[in-house]
């Protein structure tokens, strides 16, 4: 089905209503806004739709009508992005988008990111474990839950070798909150006991020194078409925007071209962001998102809003043929 004939018309991000005022404003205007004028330029809309939003009749499973607040859209005219969202306060929401994505998929519509790699790409050791085999190696990780028996201590031998210091994550957070320094195993201990009161599991990656950068990689139909370069503020540990991190578009290094063609056959979406760390002398893999943001560095530069534009037009475009090509195939369920 060529591109302008296709039927789709609504984009549809199925998010956890969860933000505050402040904060759903301040991601509107770093990145949903623009998502919405570029959808718009595409003749398409653009949606954030909270998963119990999406009511299902399956009273003939022949025949399931989907409605989202009342409305109904059809696998022909709608698509979903499936990602998992778990910060904190959308943790309640977590199993419903789990089952909602399985229910949507054998509905039939079109799932750009597909439900079964939701947890793994939601996991960071889950990610690595996946990805081991790439030629940039994944940085070394150990995963710890938090759990009630924290007491008993019994993470110590998963921890016997980890080499300091070492860098506490949360295992499927994002944003880059919740990141901590630990010095020695008494540290990892405080560091757990605080994750503990969130029953958050960590992950404990070795710390590659001040000034490591972080390169993602937006890679759409499989092609690199930018990299976002992220560097730490003065003193911070790592980058990040709210501790005066820098952020720059920069060509992709050839160090990472051999990696960056493996991934997109490894993972053949049509949108996909993959972060490399940089410590000054070699690359580390980091992880992978499959509905990474699209930021932009420089607001007040006109090519650094062209590019940002550029790319998110890309990642829509390729969703559209991704839809085609699913009602080409005569997807099950499809209208």
């Amino acid at each position: 089905m060529p591109e302008e004939t296709t039927t789709l018309r609504r984009m549809c991000w199925l998010f956890p209503d969860r933000e505050s005022t402040r904060t759903g404003a301040k991601w509107a205007a770093a990145f949903w806004d623009t998502y919405v004028e570029v959808a718009k330029e595409l003749d398409l809309s653009w949606d954030r739709v909270a998963p119990e939003a999406v009511t299902v009749d399956a009273l003939d499973p022949h025949a399931p009508k989907v409605h989202i607040d009342g409305e109904p859209v059809t696998p022909a005219d709608t698509l979903f992005v499936t990602s998992l969202y778990s910060l904190p306060y959308q943790a309640a929401d977590v199993f419903n988008q789990f089952t909602l994505y399985a229910v949507l998929e054998q509905v039939g519509f079109y799932l750009p990111h597909p439900p079964a790699l939701a947890a793994v790409c939601n996991d960071k050791l889950a990610t690595i474990l996946f990805l081991r085999d790439c030629p940039i190696p994944p940085i070394p990780t150990v995963r710890i839950g938090s759990g009630r028996d924290l007491v008993y201590d019994e993470y110590e031998a998963a921890i016997r070798d980890l080499p300091y210091p070492a860098l506490a994550k949360p295992a499927g957070w994002c944003a880059s909150r919740g990141i901590n320094l630990a010095r020695d195993p008494h540290d990892v201990r405080g560091l757990l006991s605080l994750a503990q009161g969130g029953d958050t599991t960590l992950v404990f990656q070795p710390y590659l020194g001040a000034g490591t950068a972080d390169y993602r990689v937006h890679l759409v139909d499989g092609e690199p078409v930018t990299v976002l370069v992220r560097t730490p503020g003065d003193g911070a540990l790592y980058p990040q925007f709210t501790t005066g991190g820098r952020l720059r578009y920069a060509p992709l290094p050839d160090e990472l071209t051999e990696a960056v063609a493996w991934m997109a056959e490894k993972l053949p979406v049509p949108f996909l962001c993959v972060d490399f760390l940089h410590d000054g002398e070699r690359f580390w893999l980091s992880e992978i998102e499959l509905d990474g943001s699209i930021m932009c560095p420089d607001p007040g530069s006109p090519e650094a809003v062209r590019t940002q534009r550029d790319l998110i037009r890309a990642r829509f475009e390729a969703y559209r043929r991704g839809h085609a090509r699913r009602l080409a195939g005569a997807a099950p369920g499809a209208a």
